[in-house]
């Protein structure tokens, strides 16, 4: 049974999760509680950044370095596309998510969640202890506001100004690289799962998000698409393993 370690609102785990229900592998996940759940996740994989995919004696840590080993290890559908036009495109976009469009959707939630104690509050991890959760919810979010700000204010035109580009080139129906889904509408669609949380995310954060870019008009289509392309996958799925 395939396994994968995570943390549930990382992007990059959720990357490795569509791909997981793309292909139709059954899979366990097992959440890692930040600090402590780290070291034994440094034993497994010789490093403790998640997400990791553990299959038999295989480790294998990166969302990118697991989906080209899930793609080996089920090769249909496809993720990554044959044709090498479309393989360039596909690595570029995959790219531009995974780097730029990531740190700038950290940043841009750091600020929501300043700016938020409840956010905050939801985001942490289910087993944090009560004190930790009180302290975290309390902190006053002016300084955070001002830590957020100086991570990420000058990132956000620019993302907002690709992301309106994308949205402006995409229907419900469509994918980013060619006429079936890849690594790139995975990528991008987990880092935009992070700006406006969808359904699977849970009762308290579905629908939350980044205010000025989960709620701008020109992002609209994008988020719905989005949240279209994650029903498709849900079907793909197999029964969850608890």
């Amino acid at each position: 049974m395939l396994e994968l370690h995570q943390f549930r609102h990382s992007a990059f785990c959720l990357k490795v999760r569509m791909a997981l229900q793309a292909k139709g592998l059954s899979f366990r996940e097992v959440e890692i509680t930040p600090g402590i759940g780290q070291i034994s996740l440094f034993r497994l994989s010789g490093q403790r950044q998640v997400p990791v995919l553990v299959d038999g004696d295989e480790v294998v840590s990166d969302s990118s370095a697991i989906c080209r080993y899930l793609e080996e290890l089920r090769p249909e559908p496809a993720l990554i596309p044959a044709d090498p036009r479309q393989h360039a495109q596909m690595q570029l976009i995959e790219d531009w998510a995974d780097t730029t469009l990531a740190a700038a959707v950290r940043a841009a939630l750091v600020q929501a969640a300043a700016d938020d104690a409840q956010l905050r509050d939801v985001l942490l991890p289910d087993d944090v202890p009560s004190p930790v959760r009180q302290v975290m919810s309390g902190l006053p979010g002016g300084w955070l506001s001002s830590l957020g700000e100086l991570l990420g204010q000058e990132q956000r035109a620019s993302m907002l100004s690709s992301l309106c580009a994308v949205a402006d080139g995409v229907d419900l129906n469509s994918y980013l690289v060619g006429d079936g889904i890849s690594l790139a509408d995975l990528a991008v669609a987990a880092q935009l799962s992070l700006l406006r949380f969808p359904a699977s995310s849970g009762e308290s954060l579905a629908g939350r998000g980044v205010p000025g870019i989960s709620d701008h008009p020109r992002l609209q289509n994008l988020f719905r698409w989005r949240d279209q392309l994650e029903t498709r996958l849900i079907n793909l799925a197999p029964a969850p393993v608890v």
